[in-house]
């Protein structure tokens, strides 16, 4: 590790002033202090980002990687129906990363945290021979009542995901070279949509409105998101693949690998989960003026956990498949 001083190098990540009011002690002790909200529940959630693994240093700059390493978190707070608050940072670095990379690479953090008012309070920097390891943990919160299940869904209900599917996925092949895209605003978009993915915490809010709804982020893949769905309500859910929302710069590849990339390429961040058919229209409006998408995209029915792809009138099992680490 490059670093010479942790203190120094603390100081120059220190953030200047507190975003959180109910933060009390932020770095600088033993631990944090925040207080909590008697009428609301703690939300914490971890990931761990590794090179070579979630990112190459060649393909992404330390701001990207930084910065995604915050949002996939957000994303998971999202998908709770809640607001994320603070984050702490354990990194372990080797020596192929400078003390100025670093820098950068929290900077990309704070840009995302800077945006939902989230406080960096703590974490860990130790050395390593191998890659860097980058682990992220948000602390968030969410109204009593209003917390969003996976295990909330319900024969009848419709189906639902946020956004576009598939665009991280193909963004990532162009970044290793495996897809060459005519058009230079598709390929920025969807380089972006990898790098760079928005978490939908007002979706989510919004979703809380909804007397039940179950919600999942997609962070391993559609099919993988929707059989958890399944299997934590214990549901069987038809899904119309021609329903499943493309940006257009995605229907433009024409690729023979579109369908592997919008239902196992995952990384999306968008929200999918279930809601009673009569509130869809409304929580669909509310989405609308806040300018999101929300997208019916198949129904729920009582049967064994599995989901079912519908197309051109033949229905075929969507496997739980996406992305395992140990695989």
């Amino acid at each position: 590790m490059t670093i010479e001083d942790e203190f120094h190098f603390i100081d120059k990540i220190r953030q200047s002033k507190n975003r959180q009011p109910e933060l009390i002690e932020g770095i600088g002790d033993d631990a944090a202090l925040y207080r909590a909200k008697s009428d609301y529940l703690e939300i914490v959630c971890a990931d761990t980002m590794t090179e070579g693994v979630h990112f190459l240093k060649d393909a992404s700059s330390p701001k990207d990687i930084g910065y995604k390493a915050v949002a996939v978190n957000i994303s998971d707070v999202a998908a709770m129906g809640g607001v994320p608050k603070y984050y702490l940072v354990t990194i372990a670095v080797p020596k192929t990363w400078s003390e100025e990379e670093l820098v950068e690479l929290y900077a990309g953090m704070d840009e995302i945290a800077s945006t939902y008012k989230m406080d960096l309070i703590g974490g860990d920097t130790v050395s390593t021979s191998d890659k860097l390891v980058i682990t992220v943990t948000v602390i968030g919160e969410v109204q009593q009542g209003k917390q969003r299940l996976r295990k909330d869904a319900r024969p009848g209900d419709a189906v639902f995901v946020t956004g576009t599917i598939g665009d991280s996925a193909a963004g990532l092949q162009i970044l290793l070279g495996n897809l060459s895209v005519h058009e230079e605003n598709d390929s920025a978009f969807l380089v972006n949509r990898h790098k760079r993915p928005v978490p939908q915490v007002k979706a989510g809010q919004l979703m809380s409105s909804a007397e039940r709804i179950s919600l999942n982020d997609i962070s391993d893949g559609l099919a993988s998101e929707l059989n958890e769905l399944c299997e934590a309500s214990c549901v069987k859910m038809v899904i119309e693949k021609d329903r499943v929302p493309l940006s257009d710069s995605l229907r433009s590849l024409h690729s023979e690998q579109l369908d592997e990339w919008i239902l196992y390429g995952g990384e999306d961040f968008e929200l999918v989960g279930t809601v009673p058919p009569a509130a869809f229209d409304s929580l669909q409006k509310k989405c609308s003026e806040e300018g999101i998408s929300l997208t019916r995209i198949g129904h729920v029915e009582a049967g064994s956990s599995e989901v079912l792809l519908l197309h051109n009138g033949k229905k075929t099992k969507l496997e739980k498949s996406g992305y395992n680490h140990f695989k």
